[in-house]
């Protein structure tokens, strides 16, 4: 069956919104879903060698598990999100995902056993696949076009706050260790008895936090409409920017929903072939950000750190300083993202990236480690926060027709996290069989082959809204 293509009456000249107070406070309030996301998956960058050693965790099977388990949640979550999206609304979704980050935090944290801190580390997994999903696709539904961009990019510079958080909490949690204390030694320590426990129950607070406000965000409008109620619909968007913006937008929404009337929402509807096409890219680019590698750079930190020649104390601090360059480059990310487009961003970023990871490995194999490694590490994170990092999400959140967005965006990000297992568990492995160069030239590679990718197939999205890139994307079709 071939999707006809949907022909759309909706200019340039649409009235703009009025950029209010409570679009911005309910986009931030969404976006705190990223910034728990954030904490709870780089959190273990630094308290991995602690939980280890508590653990006695020596094969690099177990290591990898016990790294990437919450990948595991990560899927169940992003793949239950599309169907309880699409069937209970964005809001509710948002909020189980703010109870589970309270419950798991505070349970990982106080594990006595590995099972224990298995299970927990999956259910805080599911928190996330739930609001990596919910909270770019509510941020898109809400936001007028010519801001959208920005307004999901800020769900990404909170994912990089929550990550920032994380690595300055474990960098003050930890206690200073002597070098080269012996294995009995260094299993008495604080650190490994009680600071890894800290860590991950530090994220409680605003885990509360979010679940509390919740109750007080609105429901997306343009899934209230697709239940039919216009009238709730109307006064969300009054709010977000005003009357005649309000006016427009319904008048738009309602349009396309009566092109597809009769057309029930359904996992088939993805395979259709005028979707089919652009659910592959959205999958593609989700995995293409997990296979830069750059997640190696958060979850191994140490262990890239300490192969490059730094001690333990220093490389908490080296991963301090990480944070830092994500969270810069993430804000200047989103000031162009509106300006410059989604395609030169993604396409400077894969060959930035490529080009830092191909040095990187370079280096490691002339033997320059320290300051060089860390220079080049901090180059390819930089390119990463500015470009993929913020613009995948934003365009997850906007390429996919209304009627399939809910679940679309859960197969997007399903595949994601599906990928990011992968990279996760397989990377002592790879490391061990190539060593830190070929690891490094791999990834390099990867990212030079998405450039292509972007090239060949992504779409340009800027300043169109919703219903616009969804007749352009059905028309190419």
């Amino acid at each position: 069956m071939q999707t006809a293509p949907i022909h759309i009456g909706m200019s340039a000249q649409a009235p703009k919104a009025q950029h209010t107070a409570y679009l911005w406070t309910i986009t931030l309030v969404a976006a705190m879903g990223g910034l728990l996301f954030g904490y709870d998956w780089v959190v273990i960058g630094g308290a991995r060698q602690f939980y280890e050693a508590y653990f006695q965790l020596t094969s690099e099977q177990l290591v990898g598990w016990a790294n990437s388990c919450a990948l595991v949640g990560c899927f169940i979550g992003s793949l239950s999100a599309g169907y309880a999206g699409d069937r209970f609304g964005r809001r509710p979704v948002l909020l189980l995902s703010a109870i589970l980050f309270a419950i798991s935090s505070g349970l990982t944290g106080w594990s006595y056993s590995f099972s224990a801190f298995i299970f927990w580390r999956i259910v805080g997994g599911t928190a996330i696949g739930l609001s990596s999903n919910i909270s770019p696709l509510y941020i898109a539904e809400i936001s007028p076009a010519s801001i959208r961009g920005r307004l999901v990019s800020l769900n990404q510079f909170a994912i990089v706050v929550g990550i920032l958080l994380a690595q300055i909490a474990n960098w003050q949690i930890a206690r200073p260790i002597p070098d080269h204390v012996s294995r009995s030694v260094f299993l008495g320590t604080w650190n490994v008895q009680y600071g890894w426990r800290w860590m991950f129950c530090a994220v409680v607070v605003p885990a509360v936090l979010f679940t509390v406000m919740s109750f007080f965000i609105p429901e997306s409008p343009r899934w209230l409409m697709t239940k039919g109620d216009d009238a709730s619909a109307y006064k969300v968007l009054n709010r977000v920017g005003g009357s005649t913006y309000a006016l427009s937008e319904t008048a738009n929404i309602k349009r396309t929903l009566e092109l597809e009337a009769g057309m029930k929402s359904s996992w088939r509807d993805l395979w259709l072939p005028g979707v089919r096409r652009i659910v592959l890219i959205g999958a593609a680019l989700a995995v293409l950000q997990q296979w830069t590698g750059i997640n190696i750079l958060f979850n191994y930190a140490a262990e890239v750190y300490r192969s490059a020649g730094y001690g333990e104390n220093d490389i908490l601090l080296n991963i301090v300083i990480t944070g830092a360059i994500n969270l810069i480059f993430t804000v200047f990310a989103m000031f162009i993202v509106d300006r410059v487009g989604r395609r030169p961003m993604m396409l400077f970023g894969c060959i930035g990236i490529g080009v830092s990871h191909l040095l990187s490995g370079m280096a490691y194999r002339a033997g320059w480690h320290g300051s060089a490694v860390l220079v080049l590490t901090l180059s390819a994170i930089a390119c990463y926060a500015l470009t993929l990092a913020p613009v995948t999400w934003v365009l997850i959140s906007e390429i996919f027709p209304n009627r399939v967005r809910s679940q679309a965006v859960s197969v997007a990000v399903s595949a994601l996290w599906i990928a990011s297992f992968a990279l996760t568990y397989t990377f002592p492995l790879i490391n061990h069989a190539l060593g830190s160069s070929g690891t490094f030239l791999g990834y390099g590679a990867i990212c030079m082959l998405g450039a292509v990718f972007v090239f060949s197939f992504v779409p340009e999205t800027k300043e169109k809204t919703l219903e616009e890139i969804e007749a352009e994307v059905m028309s190419s079709n």
